[in-house]
């Protein structure tokens, strides 16, 4: 599949793999490919992400990204379920962290690097990756761009896609900002992962 990602698309996956190298990070994450995909510049996500003013917010993402990995990953909607059946999360974040140190719960703590030293991607990171093929194929084009990878990055379920709908990055916004206000909305198109 990687041959059919652009120069561009091909940066931002290394480029992920390169965050995910910088932070220690023991597999490459949709949260590394986001933050690849921000440092890119001058592609049609690039430009998305600026009509977006996610650039402008990184602060908040990051602020936004560290909450969840101290609730262990769990999204928003999830903590929301559980609340919804009485299980406070802030309340077993609390205790968990009082018992065994300030974010005991974050995800990728080590040990699991390939023994070849490369960084593996997680499965929700592939099934980006392989989403962004479904989405361009629905598009109509055989190359994956950056601009799809940012619109599966808001169409699969899960912290990337809650983080960026808080920050007003959902599929139906990107897509116009990447396609105008007259486009379909991505109807029809392969959105979900």
């Amino acid at each position: 599949m990687f041959e059919r990602f652009t120069r561009g698309a091909r940066a931002t996956v290394k480029g992920a793999v390169a965050r995910a190298e910088r932070v220690g990070a023991d597999s490459v994450t949709e949260e590394h490919l986001l933050y690849a995909l921000l440092e890119q510049e001058g592609s049609r996500a690039a430009f998305a992400a600026t009509a977006l003013g996610l650039p402008d917010r990184r602060a908040s993402l990051d602020a936004a990204f560290a909450e969840a990995r101290r609730r262990g990953g769990l999204t928003k909607a999830d903590t929301d379920a559980l609340a919804d059946i009485g299980i406070d999360i802030g309340a077993i974040v609390s205790r968990v962290e009082s018992a065994h140190g300030e974010g005991a719960l974050a995800a990728d703590r080590g040990g699991r690097r390939w023994w070849s030293g490369h960084r593996a991607f997680t499965p929700g990171a592939k099934a980006v990756l392989e989403n962004s093929l479904r989405v361009a194929l629905g598009r109509g084009d055989r190359f994956i761009g950056e601009e799809y990878l940012l619109l599966a990055l808001t169409a699969k379920p899960g912290v990337v896609a809650d983080v960026l709908a808080e920050h007003g990055a959902t599929y139906a916004t990107v897509h116009r900002a990447l396609y105008g206000p007259d486009a379909d909305g991505g109807q029809g198109h392969a959105k979900a992962g």
